[in-house]
């Protein structure tokens, strides 16, 4: 990977990193389910300019399934239920293990036993983090996260193999896959009127604005630009070498989830969370053998050289 790669890889993450705040403000004034499709719906009317991208349909319908819709959709009502911001930041992340083994499995990318090792550090940590929040809270909203990170897995999986010309088309054009059913999922679970209810009263009211604010961020920032690079970059490299740098995002979710909305990480989630990040990180590793250069045999000599040298001797 290039260094000017890396670098929009760090722009991902910290993008994505702070979308959990605008998260947070969102599902302050809309229910969970309607925000999910809200997030698609308002970027539709940029299709009426954007060429479709020319990838297989399959490929654009599962990518918007698994990200845009399942992914979403868990993370949303996982948080709405009391998954603490930077906590959610940082179960998301298990969609880089989920990634490795997805691309091993359905893409037949090698995968060696270092990065089995990473993996199953990352998974143990996952798990003293789920033990540490049963005793203290419900363990439903991490699972439902895992859903959600496991649909990302999925998701990014469907990128890779759609490798779309212009990934930014890509990425708008699944917008049309959430809202219908996102919609039709809230007016049964929320009601029919709830969402549009939120959407009437969000601009009478300081929340309303945030709620705003945080619409216009997970939109605009963390889904076109931030999904337009994650999108290009998984188009370009293997699934392995991208998906740890999505590591980065819980780092950034738990600084702002702390400077901002003052939450404190317990000591056993910072440490499992770490464990968790070097697991993957170790995961990410592929190393490989040195090998000595190989040899080059002499060039043979120039024919007029050689006439001229044998020449030679037959003089003598």
């Amino acid at each position: 990977m290039t260094s000017r790669d890396r670098l929009l890889a760090l722009v991902v993450a910290v993008l994505w990193g702070g979308n959990f705040i605008a998260l947070d403000y969102g599902l302050g004034q809309f229910p969970p389910l309607f925000f999910a499709a809200l997030r698609f719906a308002v970027l539709l009317p940029v299709l009426l300019f954007v060429p479709r991208p020319k990838v297989p349909w399959r490929w654009l319908l599962g990518y918007g399934l698994f990200f845009g819709t399942l992914q979403f959709a868990f993370l949303f009502v996982a948080m709405n239920i009391g998954m603490p911001t930077g906590l959610a930041s940082l179960v998301q992340q298990a969609s880089a293990p989920f990634t490795v083994l997805l691309g091993a499995l359905l893409l037949r990318e090698r995968i060696t036993p270092v990065q089995v090792l990473g993996i199953l550090a990352a998974v143990l940590g996952m798990v003293a983090i789920g033990w540490h929040r049963a005793q203290s809270a419900s363990l439903l909203p991490m699972l439902i996260t895992l859903c959600g990170a496991f649909s990302w897995a999925l998701g990014n999986l469907c990128s890779r193999k759609a490798n779309a010309p212009n990934p930014l088309h890509l990425t708008l054009w699944i917008a049309i896959v959430p809202p219908l059913p996102m919609f039709a999922l809230s007016a049964v679970a929320e009601g029919p009127t709830a969402g549009w209810h939120a959407v009437a009263t969000a601009f009478d009211s300081p929340t309303g604005w945030y709620a705003i604010g945080g619409l216009a961020y997970t939109s605009l920032l963390a889904t076109i630009i931030g999904t337009g690079l994650w999108t290009t970059l998984m188009g370009r490299y293997p699934a392995s070498l991208v998906a740890p740098f999505s590591l980065l995002v819980p780092v950034v979710g738990f600084t702002t989830a702390w400077l901002v909305l003052g939450e404190q990480p317990h000591p056993i989630e910072l440490v499992a969370g770490a464990v968790v990040v070097g697991g993957v990180l170790l995961g990410s590793i592929k190393l490989t053998r040195r090998t000595a250069p190989p040899e080059v045999p002499p060039e043979p000599a120039e024919p007029d050289k050689l006439t001229a040298s044998t020449r030679s001797c037959n003089t003598l």
